[in-house]
């Protein structure tokens, strides 16, 4: 199941259809009470078994303000819960999305993905080349939750309160556990410029994580010499998982991005993202345990990339940080103009700091993240679009 391979970036490895739900407090607070949920019950951390402990766990994140991608017991329970909102049917995985960033850019690309249906034949754009490893059709949708800053959520014992706006994706997909690399892999790569690596998060059997990664690494070999690696990370559903992947993948990565939550998941503990100092500390530890040539870490405040290779990145850094942007104040309106529009946006004040003070020590470069004010910002796909637009500044095709 694939077309002709003719282009130069390469994205993979899992797609998704998700379902993007329109965010209503109220319908959230009906369910709450449907279910007689209290605050002191709220956690992101038990098992989603029902839709229960789904609500719980999307009210817990709701009321610390931050992002986070969780295992739900059956798809079932994904269908369930979005049949109560209205919501939109859109793709997602951060190959996937990255590519639509691309398209919107006129950078073409190359898509792996490891299931298909109609949905993603309708919502793929031609300028993405499809390279699948599926042999059927099949559907398993996440659940994508965007929430705004300082919504407020009644409970029967008092409410809560978002302290920032971000997103929560639930899912249970088996193709992409199964992450089955399409036998094409290895000639679509032999032409690549870059290769985009993610979703080995949501696997869950090790000894199946093992053999893909063998595969994968043997794929690699394919690449000319000078192809830019960038893994990109992600809440994993096993975290053991994640030092699997880089013991196996580490080596061949050139990049290696996360966000301010993974971040922090890997040092165990919270960074306060506009202390300089506490930065550095926090980025120098994350790069001794990822072990990455260069380490990509981007945050609503800053884009900061460390390494002895960094500063080749200045300009890839730049241009994430403007594609994000754009897509945080306009959605999938985002075009080569409206990216352009966003340069001249002012630049976080604290952001800037940071990266002053950072930018000081050798091997780092900043890039303050934009200051914006947006009634409706969208929070879904901005580390995708960070890293679709890192790599529209790593090509010289032309984007207009």
């Amino acid at each position: 199941m694939t077309n002709d391979v003719d282009g130069h970036l390469v994205l993979g490895l899992g797609g998704t259809v998700d379902y993007e739900l329109r965010w209503d407090a109220g319908t959230l607070e009906d369910i709450a009470a449907e279910h007689a949920v209290h605050r002191g019950e709220l956690t992101g951390s038990a098992p989603i078994i029902d839709e229960r402990s789904l609500l719980v766990a999307v009210l817990a994140f709701v009321s610390q303000g931050v992002g986070a991608e969780r295992f739900v017991a059956s798809s079932e329970i994904v269908e369930r819960f979005a049949s109560r909102f209205a919501h939109d049917v859109t793709l997602g995985g951060t190959g996937v999305r990255a590519g639509l960033v691309l398209d919107r850019l006129g950078i073409p690309s190359v898509q792996h993905l490891v299931s298909i249906d109609d949905n993603v034949r309708r919502l793929l754009p031609p300028s993405i080349t499809i390279l699948c490893s599926a042999t059927r059709d099949t559907l398993d949708p996440h659940l994508i939750v965007q929430y705004p800053a300082g919504t407020r959520i009644r409970l029967l014992d008092g409410e809560i309160q978002a302290p920032a706006s971000n997103r929560l994706i639930f899912a249970n997909d088996p193709p992409n556990r199964e992450m089955a690399l399409a036998a094409e892999l290895p000639a679509a790569l032999a032409t690549a410029s870059a290769f985009l690596i993610s979703g080995f998060n949501t696997m869950q059997d090790p000894q199946l994580l093992e053999e893909r990664l063998v595969a994968l690494t043997r794929a690699l070999r394919a690449l000319p010499d000078g192809a830019l690696v960038y893994y990109e990370d992600a809440g994993f559903y096993t975290r053991a998982f994640s030092e699997i992947v880089r013991s196996h993948l580490g080596a061949r990565i050139d990049v290696h991005g996360m966000n301010e939550d993974e971040l922090q998941e890997h040092l165990g503990r919270s960074v306060d993202l506009l202390d300089a100092d506490d930065v550095r500390s926090a980025l120098d530890d994350a790069r001794r345990i990822v072990g990455a040539r260069v380490l990509l870490v981007h945050t609503r405040y800053w884009a900061i990339a460390i390494g002895h290779d960094a500063e080749r990145h200045r300009s890839a850094v730049e241009s994430a940080v403007r594609v994000a942007a754009t897509r945080y104040r306009l959605g999938d309106a985002l075009t080569a103009s409206a990216v352009e529009a966003t340069s001249r946006m002012p630049r976080h004040p604290g952001g800037a700091a940071v990266v002053a003070a950072i930018e000081s020590s050798p091997e780092t470069v900043g890039v303050p993240a934009h200051v914006l004010d947006v009634p409706h910002p969208t929070t879904i796909g901005l580390g995708d679009s960070f890293v679709g637009g890192f790599l529209a500044g790593t090509t010289r095709t032309d984007r207009r």
